[in-house]
């Protein structure tokens, strides 16, 4: 039976528009953990984090996660950025899943968060600088995951080896 798949990488590198894309040509569901977060709460990212601290979030995103894989199906599930380094987090998933590093230059991905909504980890005055510390906190813990992608190639790119290694190494 296939494992479930978890993208983890910094805000950014695109796990949201990869697992989507994923997820679809798998014909698996999708759980987008800060979507359904949000949906939950009625309000954007930033918003709860604010409203709750990060120690709290972190806490309910990890339920989210768990409720993932504690999903029948195989799933694509695609926690924040942050989930990865909490400890033990990615100990714990890889009994049930594939775990797949999203791997981007700081400066890169802290643009392409740049469109997205906002970031309550990179407020300040210099994005890429904010961003370059959360990958020389977060990397060590990326880096545990058993396979690691490049993300700054196009989105088809990318998926197109998620898929590959799903099905080589997944049971997909």
């Amino acid at each position: 039976m296939p494992r479930h798949l978890i993208l983890v990488g910094l805000p950014g590198v695109g796990k949201s528009t990869i697992g989507l894309q994923v997820a679809e040509r798998l014909g698996a569901r999708l759980f987008d953990i800060d979507l359904l977060l949000m949906r939950e709460m009625g309000m954007p990212v930033a918003q709860i984090f604010g409203m709750v601290g990060e120690p709290r979030f972190r806490e309910m995103e990890h339920k989210a996660v768990l409720a993932a894989m504690a999903a029948e199906e195989p799933a694509i599930i695609v926690p924040g950025g942050g989930w990865a380094a909490q400890p033990g987090h990615m100990h714990a998933a890889r009994a049930q899943a594939l775990l797949i590093y999203l791997r981007c230059p700081a400066a890169t991905a802290a643009k392409r968060a740049e469109q997205g909504e906002a970031r309550p980890l990179l407020a300040g005055s210099d994005p890429v600088d904010q961003m370059r510390k959360l990958l020389e906190a977060r990397e060590p813990f990326y880096r545990l995951a058993d396979f690691e992608v490049a993300a700054e190639q196009g989105a088809e790119q990318v998926s197109a080896e998620i898929l590959a290694l799903a099905r080589r190494h997944g049971g997909w």
